[in-house]
């Protein structure tokens, strides 16, 4: 959790719910508040003119989303999407650069966060234009592993094979196809309909 629920609250947040597929934040909308989710999953993501979903990010309780188009003072370059009901905290520019300006260590976690953004969209970007779709999908699956687990332990892929279609630019029968042979091949394993790393 980037910030604690009750110094959002102690700053003007105010939390709301959304039903699964509720918009939250518009692409091209000005960039006003501070969004962080408290319960269920919210996704950022673009769509091409022909509709095709292509999502930009996950984030689930205690993670943040649309920060850097706050702190670029740009539109958001995508629309935020309630993926499941959801409660989201709402904290207005304004009260957010306040509470960073008397929280340092907090404004030093923001720094990390955007940091490990443009890691994971720098490697996606390399990934999308130059590798095959195994590739592409086992670096995914490494970088979110790395994100969710904290040691080496077995992990079980959170998201469906449409979920990871929309995270890689591949198509859902390419990724089906694609983590068939994988399995086939020993790199990862099917147990009960998930993906094992």
């Amino acid at each position: 959790m980037i910030i604690p629920e009750t110094l959002i609250e102690q700053y003007g947040g105010k939390k709301i719910s959304f039903g699964k597929g509720q918009p939250i934040v518009d692409q091209g909308s000005e960039a006003l508040h501070y969004y962080q989710v408290k319960s269920g999953e919210v996704k950022m993501v673009n769509y091409s003119p022909e509709g095709q979903e292509f999502i930009q990010g996950l984030f689930a309780e205690g993670e943040s989303f649309g920060e850097p188009a706050l702190f670029g003072e740009f539109p958001y370059p995508a629309s935020a999407i309630a993926s499941t009901d959801c409660e989201v905290y709402k904290l207005t520019r304004h009260h957010f650069f306040d509470l960073l300006e008397k929280n340092f260590d907090i404004h030093r976690k923001f720094n990390y966060l955007l940091s490990q953004r443009l890691q994971y969209k720098g490697m996606l970007l390399n990934e999308i234009s130059s590798h095959p779709p195994e590739h592409r999908i086992m670096t995914l699956l490494g970088f979110l592993k790395t994100k969710l687990t904290s040691n080496g332990e077995q992990f079980e892929v959170p998201y469906t094979r449409q979920q990871l279609a929309d995270m890689t630019g591949l198509r859902v029968e390419t990724v089906i196809r694609a983590i068939k042979k994988m399995e086939g091949e020993g790199h990862l394993q099917v147990r009960n309909h998930k993906i094992v790393i």
